[in-house]
């Protein structure tokens, strides 16, 4: 819908007073810079346009059939279309596609998924094999790292969404495949130290861009500030060889031999905790995880990224499983119904559910604000994954909801 009229409202607009709503009215779309309600008007009465009132599909620019100038004029035709994420790609020439498409048995034309910064807001965008093919080769890929890309295609969650939060998306890669394409998951497991997590990642990226419509400020992506971790998001291979659990692929349901992605989005990671020891006068690393889960907001669930080193000294103290773990998390990060209701993200999302009935929301909101409840809904909100080379017992955590898992298998 390449003429759609839109009129942004200022934000944000939770626990706003009805004067201050009034003012957004009576004030400016902080987009264009003009009046809010003449916008609104305007798009409601003015008579279509001609470009308006074409009928038919539009779909994502591909460039010209053929290009014969030079390749840095290439390069900046693909940056000046919105094609890459500002800096220098791997021109997808014919031969370089198809050299990608090796990477899979399926076929070019076979379509991968439909994807669009929100479900239900925007139009949805339709791609096949070939296109993910061609923007995993832009990242830097490999054409074994294809049947990885495809999954996460496949799942038709974007890396970029619309929503005024600058969210950020990360993917856990479990199973055989992270040793046969050399993904790290020892020392600097989510740094720039490795070519498969940086390539997966940064396609993921460029195929929300190009075949999901995401990533145009002010049209499909309105994070206030952004989240640098949208470059290439935040790549986890899972060291399930020094973890003395299980992995997370076999706790949401697959077999060990299994290679699959499991896909996390939210507000980001927070780096460099834990390393403070576990004697009698230091907080344990549960107490830890506790901790930093506390100064982060409940909308989405935690994540905890451990050293080998940590989950090894759980184990030794009687969390034999992530469940145990988990499950001392859920019952020890609290907080007063009070705090609770005095965050914006409840007030918009959880009490319109508290008002259907629905739990525990229902029951939350009939408590006295000095009751305690858990920090999450659900036990199943937390999700632990071990990564790290041991060289220090630290840990990383943040505000990171699991949202599904897809099989990789299904795309070799």
């Amino acid at each position: 819908m390449p003429h759609l009229r839109i009129t942004f409202t200022p934000h944000p607009v939770a626990t706003k007073t009805a004067d201050e709503l009034r003012a957004y009215v009576e004030g400016n779309d902080p987009v264009s810079g003009k009046p809010l309600m003449k916008e609104v008007i305007n798009a409601l009465t003015l008579p279509l346009t001609a470009d308006e009132m074409k009928t038919g599909t539009t779909t994502p620019p591909i460039g010209p059939p053929t290009y014969d100038d030079t390749a840095d004029n290439l390069q900046k035709y693909y940056m000046n279309n919105g094609m890459t994420d500002f800096l220098p790609i791997v021109l997808p020439t014919e031969e370089r596609v198809d050299a990608m498409l090796k990477g899979t048995s399926h076929k070019w034309d076979e379509t991968v998924g439909k994807m669009c910064p929100a479900k239900g807001s925007y139009p949805e965008w339709s791609y096949n094999v070939r296109q993910v093919a061609i923007n995993a080769v832009m990242a830097g890929a490999e054409p074994e790292y294809l049947p990885t890309i495809l999954a996460i295609a496949a799942s038709e969650l974007p890396a970029m969404s619309s929503s005024t939060n600058s969210f950020a998306t990360s993917v856990v890669i479990n199973g055989p495949i992270r040793d046969k394409l050399n993904m790290n998951y020892g020392i600097g497991a989510m740094g720039p130290f490795a070519q498969p997590n940086a390539a997966i990642g940064r396609a993921w990226t460029l195929l929300s861009k190009n075949l999901g419509n995401g990533g145009i400020p002010g049209d499909t992506y309105m994070g206030s500030q952004g989240n640098n971790l949208n470059y290439n998001n935040i790549i986890i291979a899972e060291n399930e060889a020094a973890s003395p659990w299980a992995p997370l692929h076999v706790q949401k349901g697959f077999k060990a031999e299994e290679n699959v992605v499991s896909l996390f989005r939210g507000l980001g990671i927070v780096p460099g905790q834990g390393a403070r020891g576990t004697s009698t006068d230091t907080p344990k690393y549960e107490e830890q995880f506790s901790d930093l889960f506390s100064v982060l907001t409940g909308f989405f669930g935690g994540l905890v990224v451990a050293d080998p080193l940590i989950a090894v000294n759980l184990k030794d103290r009687g969390y034999d499983t992530k469940e145990k773990l988990i499950a001392w998390l859920y019952k020890n990060t609290t907080q007063s119904v009070k705090d609770y209701k005095s965050r914006d993200f409840a007030y918009g999302f959880d009490y319109p559910r508290s008002l259907k009935g629905e739990q525990p929301y229902a029951t939350w909101y009939k408590m006295p604000d000095d009751a305690i409840i858990p920090r999450w809904p659900h036990e199943d909100d937390i999700n632990v994954v071990v990564a790290g080379g041991q060289t220090n017992a630290f840990f990383q955590g943040g505000s990171l909801s699991y949202t599904v898992s897809a099989s990789i298998d299904k795309w070799t």
